[in-house]
């Protein structure tokens, strides 16, 4: 079968619009929640694969996008394991990002566990944006533990995707060379990105439970207090024009071929491609670290 557009591909996985409560929420207040997108059974597969998957790539963890000392992360989880499959129909996240974007792929599918008393993040934008409705992408936390506010729950500032993006991760950056601040969000800039900020709201939720954002809300880890396990995967959508933060064609292994769909595949943006890795994907000598990009007035 050939995928022609999003809505075919949508459809054929059974995936509806979103609620306009839902639609409301994210275009108001640039984000929204929703609870058991996947059963218990669902999230303990992906849970153990994600622990034996960062046995495995240790402070490596993450490489193929960034790594971040303090926080497991791990990247590049299609081409990894199968469990991870099911996140190729996780209905808020494809829904939301084919209402915002229009024609929509998969950008990357990332893990992060911030350990004790680490995991605070610069308040950032995942994405740039060049006018008021450039929008690139959705993001989404896909909960595999409860996060609480013991364990580093992810901060958001509501509304805040209707101001100008400010440390946007450098990878992120596209064709923009640097982020000017307008006059309308140059008073709400924080002096430190790393502090609380006023109306910051914390993002909490059960295990299975899915956070869904538009990619230029201000948001941030915050520090995990409890030690507890805080294991969330990030699934990023992004515009069809705009490039995968992870090239899936650039890593697409012989296995995640043979079992995907055409549909899954057109969302992958892997459709026809030669795979160049065999077996499980190499580890790197060294790796880029987690960092914001240069936005004029954001730094401390």
């Amino acid at each position: 079968m050939t995928i022609e557009n999003t809505a075919q591909a949508l459809d054929e996985l059974g995936i509806g619009p979103l609620t306009d409560e839902q639609k409301r929420l994210l275009d108001e207040q640039g984000y929204f929640i929703v609870e058991n997108v996947f059963s218990p059974e669902e999230v303990a597969e992906m849970r153990d694969e994600v622990d034996r998957l960062a046995a495995i790539e240790g402070e490596f963890g993450g490489h193929e996008v960034h790594i971040e000392p303090g926080a497991s992360r791990l990247s590049n989880l299609f081409n990894k394991s199968p469990a991870f499959d099911r996140c190729l129909t996780c209905a808020p996240t494809l829904a939301a990002a084919h209402y915002l974007l229009g024609e929509i792929h998969v950008g990357s599918l990332n893990e992060r566990s911030p350990g004790k008393g680490s995991g605070q993040q610069h308040l950032h934008s995942d994405l740039p944006r060049i006018h008021a409705t450039d929008w690139r992408g959705v993001n989404s936390m896909v909960m595999l533990d409860d996060m609480t506010e013991e364990n580093g729950p992810t901060r958001i500032v509501p509304g805040s995707h209707k101001w100008s993006s400010i440390n946007v991760p450098d990878i992120n950056m596209g064709e923009v060379k640097t982020i000017e601040i307008d006059e309308a969000t140059a008073p709400k800039v924080p002096k430190d990105p790393m502090a609380t900020y006023p109306g910051e709201f914390h993002v909490t939720g059960k295990a299975g439970s899915v956070a869904v954002i538009n990619a230029c809300l201000w948001h941030g880890g915050t520090t995990n207090i409890s030690g507890k396990p805080r294991r969330i995967l990030h699934l990023f959508i992004g515009r069809r024009d705009v490039p995968q933060q992870l090239v899936e064609r650039d890593h697409v292994t012989p296995e995640l071929l043979a079992r995907t769909s055409d549909t899954q595949r057109y969302l992958l943006d892997i459709e026809g491609a030669d795979p160049k890795i065999t077996g499980y994907p190499p580890m790197p000598k060294e790796a880029r670290k987690w960092a914001v990009a240069d936005t004029p007035g954001t730094k401390a």
